[in-house]
């Protein structure tokens, strides 16, 4: 695991995504003055800042790993975003805040840990009455994908489902459905370019590990998963309100 997080670390961003796809999102939303926003699994926070950086509310940023909300911190203090951003170390399955007290949920790549639904579903009373949530999720994008990638992200992410799954599961979790867009591939090789770089590196210094080139071998296997498969499966960005009924 110290590997993994070796790996990890000083990345840009934890999952495919991109400034300018925070901002194709937060443009779908309508004006929100100085909202409450909560970032569930913000990571290293590159979302989080752009987050700051569009709007005049407050943002409540949490993750478990505190590496990466130090380093949030420490580049929110540097951008003048101190007083506008805080930093928690929270589980998203056990929120502490009371009901009705955010105006934004924003989960950019980290519902899947908690998995869709009972995301939606656990959030729900977190939002004001009529607020918002920005989530972007793993998505099949045509039926019947190769063995091989279906195999693949059936071990890694068993909960995965089709574009279509995924809108009409929106209804039923309490949200009306605002907008949406699937991610180019750009936004993947955000992710995949700089963690690329930081494999190869890291394969050297533990050439003589088994243990940490297994699980450099695996961060392997799925950018090439991608490289070979990428017109079978992307991210999908939904911007949902809380529904009135």
């Amino acid at each position: 695991m110290e590997v993994f997080f070796e790996i990890h670390n000083n990345l840009p961003k934890e999952s495919p995504g991109g400034d300018e796809y925070t901002r194709q999102a937060w443009q779908m939303l309508p004006p929100l003055c100085k909202p409450k926003i909560l970032d569930i699994g913000c990571g290293p926070g590159a979302q989080t800042l752009e987050l700051a950086r569009l709007t005049d509310g407050h943002i409540t940023a949490i993750d478990t790993y505190q590496p990466f909300l130090d380093s949030l911190q420490a580049k929110a203090t540097a951008l003048g975003f101190l007083e506008q951003i805080t930093c928690l170390n929270q589980s998203m399955f056990a929120l502490s805040f009371p009901e009705a007290t955010f105006d934004l949920l924003w989960a950019e790549g980290s519902i899947y840990i908690i998995g869709l639904e009972q995301g939606l579903k656990q959030w729900h009373s977190l939002l004001k009455p009529g607020g918002y949530v920005v989530l972007s999720e793993l998505v099949w994008l045509q039926p019947q994908p190769p063995k091989t990638v279906q195999t693949y992200w059936k071990e890694n992410y068993p909960g995965m489902r089709t574009w279509e799954e995924v809108l009409n599961l929106v209804p039923d979790c309490g949200y009306d459905l605002i907008g949406h867009f699937i991610l180019p591939e750009k936004g993947w090789w955000n992710y995949y370019l700089p963690l690329q770089e930081k494999i190869n590196h890291l394969s050297q210094i533990y050439s003589n590990d088994s243990e940490a080139l297994t699980i450099l071998k695996n961060e392997q296997r799925e950018i090439e998963m991608y490289r070979e498969y990428h017109d079978w499966y992307g991210y999908g960005f939904v911007v949902l309100q809380k529904s009135s009924c």
